[in-house]
């Protein structure tokens, strides 16, 4: 699996809206054909977020299980692989944030490896408690954790959690670049935290998404350094400066283009599960 390269496509997020590009996927309807659409140009996997009827970000199980039931029913050949949020809300209760998945039982979830200041405006709180009770209901429940850090003590949190058993190696990692509050997006400090996860966490996987202006840099190392890549609306509307994107499949045949020109393949949906170690 040397030279395959895992798309992840980040469909929505939990704060574009309509105003802010009207291609944004908001619906379960438009979230699931935006998936599908994205499978077929190249995604393994797809990184979901639900919104409410009013548009904001919601943990709502209904909203996951019928997104979910369309992408798989309306079409039976997209074999992505399901990657569910656990952290579409700021206001939601440890429960509610992990119920879709109790439920669903995705084959990947997102495991926020940390507390920190959000958007220099809130907090995104991910408590010892609630971490240690998502690490080990995971497991219970056959979901691999996509832990997303957005800055290298959250890496060595990751750590501790494997060494106590929370987390099970192999482990892998969203590299999150250039969030407001979080580490900057540069080629630097991008190698520093992959320097750092195969320092504390030996053998891991990961990917890597870049914010804003960073977003194509973070795209290029993460090829070039042997990472994986994750792109779409949740991280930016834009496609290029001044440029908003007109679709997420947009984003996912230039990441494409950018992994062949490597000399890379994109990895279909059953590579990845061989590369992070899944049972389809």
């Amino acid at each position: 699996m040397a030279k395959k390269t895992i798309i992840t496509i980040a469909t929505t997020g939990a704060w574009p809206k309509k105003e802010n590009n009207p291609n944004v996927p908001m619906t379960p309807q438009e979230i699931a054909e935006d998936v599908y659409d994205c499978w077929k140009a190249g995604a393994a996997v797809a990184h979901l977020h639900m919104r409410d009827d009013e548009g904001n970000g919601t943990m709502s199980t209904d909203k996951f299980r019928e997104t979910v039931k369309l992408i798989r029913e309306l079409h039976p050949d997209c074999d992505i692989v399901l990657n569910l949020t656990t952290s579409g809300d700021l206001h939601a209760t440890d429960e509610t944030r992990q119920a879709h998945l109790k439920e669903l039982r995705p084959e990947m979830g997102s495991y926020d490896c940390g507390s920190m200041n959000w958007l220099n405006s809130s907090l995104f709180l991910n408590p010892p408690k609630f971490l240690e009770e998502l690490g080990r209901n995971m497991q219970e429940w056959n979901v691999k954790p996509e832990i997303e850090v957005f800055d290298p003590g959250m890496i060595a949190n990751a750590a501790y959690y494997l060494k106590k058993g929370v987390l099970k190696a192999p482990l892998h990692f969203q590299m999150c670049m250039g969030c407001a509050n979080g580490i900057p997006g540069s080629m630097k400090n991008l190698v520093f935290m992959k320097e750092t996860m195969e320092s504390l966490c030996p053998g891991s996987t990961w990917s890597c998404f870049g914010v804003g202006h960073c977003a194509m840099e973070m795209m290029y190392g993460a090829v070039a350094m042997g990472g994986h890549i994750r792109v779409g609306m949740e991280d930016n509307v834009m496609y290029a400066k001044g440029q908003l994107a007109e679709s997420n499949r947009q984003f996912v045949e230039r990441a494409a283009r950018v992994i062949r020109e490597f000399g890379n393949e994109p990895a279909t949906p059953d590579e990845a599960r061989e590369i992070l170690g899944l049972s389809k």
